[in-house]
C-alpha cells in the first residue's frame, strides 16, 4: 500500500508543511498498514467518561482520533450518532466543554486529534475564538461536515491558514476531477463517505467500493481513509487493503452507550488486528 510521497527529512510532502496527520500516514505507509480512526462524540455516554475514553481509544490502538462536537442537528448522521449528540447537549457539552477535556487529553498525549463539527456551532462560538482555542487545546485537524470546498472562501481561508489541518469530504457522487482539485488544495487527508446518504453501521458494503477507493487515490495528492457504514473488523480489513485510513464512528459510539468501555476498547483492538492482518 503506497500513498506515492516521499518523505524527505520530515519537514515536507506533497509541496506542503508536515504536519502530525500527515506524519501518521506517513509512518502507516512505512509500516504497510492503514490508520485506524475511530470516532466519538465528547460527552457521550457521559461527561465524566470523556477523557478516559480519549486515553482508552489510545491505548487500544487507534492511530487518529475523531472527537465529535454535539449539534443540535446533525444531518449527516444517523440515528446512533445522533442520540450520541443528544445525549451529550443533554450533559451539558458544548464547544467549550470540548476544548477543555481535549486541552486536558493533549497534556499526556501525542495522538493526533481531529475536531468533527457542523459550522453552526462554531459561528455561535466565533470563528477567530474556535481556531485560537483549537490551537491552544492541541487539535491537530478540524472536519466540517456542512463546508464543501469552494462554498464559503471567507471561512475556509480562515481555516486553511490556520495551524490544524483542514479535512475534507468527498462521497460517491464527486466526479473525479473535483476530487483531484480538493486534494490539492487539501490538507491531512481526504475523507472518502463510503456510500451517501448518512452515518451509521452496516452490514455489507458495497461491492464496487475497493475499486472506488483506488480510483479515487489515482487522483488524489494525500491520503485517502473511508468512513461512514464500517462496523465490522471484517469490514475494517477490506477497507484497510486499498485505503489509506479506516474511519469507525457509530459501531463504537453504540457500544459504548450500551456495552462500556472494556467492551470498545476490545472492539478496537479487534479492528486494529483485522486490518494489520489485512494489509
Amino acid at each position: 500500500m503506497t500513498l506515492g510521497i516521499v518523505r524527505e527529512k520530515n519537514t515536507c510532502i506533497w509541496g506542503r508543511k508536515v504536519t502530525a496527520i500527515s506524519d501518521c500516514f506517513i509512518s502507516k505507509r512505512d509500516e504497510g498498514r492503514s490508520a485506524l480512526i475511530p470516532y466519538v462524540t465528547c460527552g457521550s455516554p457521559s461527561l465524566e467518561e470523556s477523557l478516559d475514553i480519549l486515553g482508552l481509544l489510545e491505548d487500544s490502538g487507534s492511530d487518529i482520533i475523531e472527537l465529535g462536537i454535539p449539534f443540535s442537528d446533525p444531518l449527516a448522521d444517523g440515528p446512533t450518532i445522533q442520540s450520541s449528540s443528544q445525549l451529550a447537549l443533554e450533559n451539558g457539552v458544548n464547544v467549550e466543554t470540548v476544548l477543555r477535556i481535549l486541552s486536558d487529553f493533549k497534556r499526556d498525549s501525542n495522538i493526533p486529534v481531529i475536531l468533527f463539527s457542523y459550522l453552526n456551532p462554531i459561528l455561535q462560538y466565533g470563528l477567530e475564538e474556535f481556531l485560537r482555542g483549537v490551537q491552544q487545546a492541541g487539535a491537530e485537524g478540524i472536519l466540517l461536515t456542512d463546508v464543501p470546498e469552494g462554498s464559503d472562501p471567507s471561512i475556509e481561508g480562515m481555516i486553511l491558514e490556520s495551524e490544524v489541518d483542514f479535512i475534507r469530504l468527498v462521497a460517491p457522487t464527486t466526479d473525479y476531477d473535483r476530487i483531484a482539485k480538493i486534494s490539492k488544495n487539501g490538507q491531512g487527508f481526504l475523507y472518502y463517505i463510503s456510500r451517501t446518504g448518512v452515518t451509521g453501521a452496516r452490514d455489507l458494503l458495497r461491492e464496487e467500493l475497493a475499486k472506488e477507493i483506488v480510483a479515487v487515490k489515482r487522483v488524489s495528492e494525500i491520503p485517502v481513509a473511508v468512513g461512514f457504514g464500517i462496523s465490522t473488523p471484517d469490514q475494517a480489513a477490506m477497507v484497510g487493503k486499498v485505503a489509506d485510513g479506516v474511519v469507525v464512528g457509530s459501531a463504537l459510539v453504540k457500544i459504548l452507550k450500551e456495552e462500556g468501555m472494556e467492551a470498545a476498547s476490545c472492539f478496537i483492538r479487534s479492528l486494529r488486528e483485522a486490518i494489520d492482518l489485512g494489509t
